[in-house]
């Protein structure tokens, strides 16, 4: 399981948001955001090629600040 972190979460409109921009990338499934936590874990296929700067532009994409992806 990886994760992000972020800033920006306020409602579960966001969270779903999050979700959703995290889940339209290729490999990615099993996502669940918490606002509270600041964070949304989920899951990355074995054979994804994605960079953490992709995750990462996705959350600026849905209007959110990322942190950091931990892996």
């Amino acid at each position: 399981m990886a994760k992000v972190t972020l800033e920006g979460m306020a409602c579960q409109h966001c969270e779903a948001a999050v979700k959703k921009s995290l889940e339209d990338l290729p490999g990615v499934s099993q996502v669940k955001a918490d606002r509270i936590k600041k964070e949304a874990e989920f899951t990355l296929s074995e054979d994804s090629l994605l960079t953490d700067e992709d995750i990462m532009d996705a959350i600026r994409k849905a209007g959110f600040t990322p942190v950091q992806v931990h892996r």
